[in-house]
């Protein structure tokens, strides 16, 4: 009876302690998807300055998130997010829009 007991409260300890983890970097890749769409809207109406601020909060989730979970796709949407960041801050809307683009589709796919 006490082995039964030890082993439960050793599983549920271990549920308990990785459980937090990988709800974490969903919460973080949920921001990061809500920031890229909003510097997606942001990039369409011409105001790169807008776009550079929202991509870098997606960033900063997005890094977050590749941190507490390790995926391709995650990281390819890093990449995208620090090309859009940069042309954003050339003044460059259009080309930053693209990268946060490409970005929404690759952190969309690393959700699934």
């Amino acid at each position: 009876m006490n082995r039964r007991i030890f082993a439960l409260s050793l599983g549920l300890a271990v549920v308990a302690l990785l459980a937090p983890r990988a709800a974490l970097a969903e919460d973080h890749l949920a921001e990061a998807i809500t920031h890229t769409k909003q510097a997606i809207d942001e990039g369409k109406q011409g105001k790169a300055d807008k776009l550079v601020t929202h991509a870098e909060a997606a960033l900063k989730h997005a890094e977050a998130a590749e941190k507490a979970k390790k995926n391709e796709h995650t990281k390819e949407g890093i990449t995208h997010l620090k090309a859009s960041i940069a042309e954003g801050k050339k003044k460059d809307a259009a080309a930053a829009t693209g990268h946060a683009e490409e970005a929404l589709t690759h952190l969309e796919a690393a959700q699934k």
